[in-house]
């Protein structure tokens, strides 16, 4: 059996730009980092004493004959992506610390999850930069989703980064240089709440896209602002400047699109601002979801209590991107 932890991702800075659509003419930037609630995928050979051949396990339980029967279109083309067939039956369970389609990156950790368990299976490691490629080409390629590019690539190499897209399509991964106090003050200071629905994200990508044209200055402005924030970050400016700068992205980006944010949003955004914090930001490709708040710590307080009907979810920032926390390969690789 073979078991992976995937982090789940915030990202501050660039969200619009990571898409190909835009970057690969334009070029695109990422100011993001991942935190403590994770992804995790195990895998293993299903034992041959059953009727069926694989199991699938996430909000449904499936059984099927063949790969081409499961439903989840992520395991099934992930598995026919990795050239596995019927030959070999397998269980596959996915477990989540958050909620699905909720603006946390998980469809992208669930790829890069996958896809680093099934080849630990096989006994075949995979370093971050392949496998953030590799799961970009499944979401985009494979199962055609109108995703980024930046998710992907946040689960696979975890940490405070600033994430370039090039206009030749490669794409670098910059750590940013603070301590781990100020890191640590960054992280003191956002608070995480979850409004309690979902959306799909690739159905509100489609409304952000189709705007590439005509909202290019708002984009241009976005991808400065990942530069923006790294230096704030790095150059022990007052801290208090990365929350306003969320702020200005956040007004910028609900410019984007119709579809990204929504009056309940926009109702939470206020309250927050209203008892103290300084920015934030509806997570994800937009509509509901999760929100992140930069509050300064003399008024959490009085941001919590005015969010008290929405979950307040603490979080820490980590380094650490997709690891195996179990392996025992079970298959001989072809």
């Amino acid at each position: 059996m073979v078991i992976s932890k995937t982090p789940f991702r915030i990202s501050f800075f660039g969200g619009g730009t990571d898409y190909p659509a835009w970057y690969l003419k334009e070029g695109g930037a990422v100011l993001s980092t991942t935190i403590d609630k994770y992804c995790y995928i195990s895998c293993r050979v299903l034992p041959p004493f059953f009727h069926i051949r694989h199991r699938i396990v996430w909000s449904h339980i499936e059984t099927v004959s063949s790969i081409a029967e499961i439903l989840h279109p992520a395991v099934r083309e992930g598995m026919r992506f990795l050239g596995f067939d019927d030959r070999i039956g397998l269980e596959v369970h996915h477990q989540g610390d958050l909620p699905a389609r909720a603006g946390m990156g998980s469809s992208s950790a669930f790829a890069v999850g996958l896809i680093k368990s099934l080849l630990a299976l096989r006994g075949q490691d995979i370093d971050q930069h392949p496998l953030a490629l590799k799961a970009i080409e499944l979401e985009q390629a494979v199962l055609k989703d109108k995703v980024g590019s930046q998710d992907q690539v946040a689960a696979a190499y975890g940490g405070l980064n600033r994430i370039l897209f090039q206009q030749n399509g490669e794409i670098a991964v910059q750590s940013v240089p603070i301590s781990a106090s100020r890191r640590a003050e960054l992280g003191d200071r956002l608070m995480l709440f979850y409004l309690g629905t979902s959306r799909i994200a690739s159905e509100i990508a489609s409304t952000v896209i189709d705007s590439f044209t005509s909202r290019q200055s708002e984009l241009r402005r976005l991808r400065a602002m990942v530069d923006e924030g790294h230096a704030i970050l790095v150059n022990q400016a007052n801290l208090d400047d990365f929350g306003l700068l969320l702020d200005e992205a956040w007004r910028i980006k609900q410019r984007l699109s119709n579809a990204v944010s929504s009056p309940l949003v926009n109702q939470v955004y206020r309250a927050a601002l209203d008892h103290g914090a300084l920015g934030g930001k509806l997570l994800g490709a937009g509509g509901t979801g999760f929100m992140v708040f930069y509050v300064p710590l003399e008024k959490q307080e009085a941001v919590r209590k005015a969010l008290t009907g929405y979950l307040y979810v603490p979080f820490k920032l980590v380094d650490e991107g997709s690891t195996l926390i179990h392996r025992q390969p079970e298959i001989t690789p072809p």
